[in-house]
């Protein structure tokens, strides 16, 4: 368990532009769209939920209603879709890539995420493996401590494991 020292804690960077645009976004649209809806429209499972999900969609397709969701609602979807319901990663990414496209779904750095499906799909990595190579990478590269031997596919990626101790 962390204790606090009592001190101030130091202000947060700079945000960066994404998280500008989310705040306004939000500010703009406060209503948020949990990743249960998404997953009741995309699998259909349970009826009464999915007709009531998916008439949410048709809204927000015809831009009556403007949703802010967050990138961890991204990530339960794709871990729901690939872990419980087993669906290919290509058929996630279609799936998914379509939703985020509507202009009534606010997300930060929106964009980022055709490259993380890219990721995902093209190089076969966890979806958080690969929404950390494309969130932190920068200039192209990135190196990564991990055991992880899949970083080695992943171009601009230069991947070490951690070192033994040092006596």
């Amino acid at each position: 368990m962390v204790e606090s020292t009592g001190e101030a804690l130091s202000p947060m960077p700079e945000k960066d532009l994404g998280e500008e645009i989310f705040v306004r976004a939000f500010e703009a649209a406060p209503v948020f769209l949990d990743s249960n809806v998404f997953l009741r429209h995309l699998t259909q499972d349970v009826q009464d939920q999915a007709e009531r999900a998916s008439a949410e969609f048709d809204r927000i397709a015809r831009g009556e209603l403007t949703v802010v969701i967050t990138d961890l609602v991204v990530a339960e979807i794709v871990f729901t879709l690939e872990r419980l319901y087993r669906l290919p990663k290509a058929d996630i990414q279609q799936h998914v890539s379509y939703l985020l496209a509507l202009p009534g779904i606010q997300l930060a750095a929106k964009a980022r995420f055709s490259d993380i499906f890219a990721l995902y799909v093209d190089q076969n990595v966890s979806f958080g493996d690969a929404y950390s190579v494309v969130t932190l990478r920068r200039d192209g590269r990135l190196t990564a401590i991990t055991f992880d031997r899949h970083f080695d596919r992943i171009p601009g990626v230069d991947r070490r494991e951690p070192e033994r101790r040092r006596e």
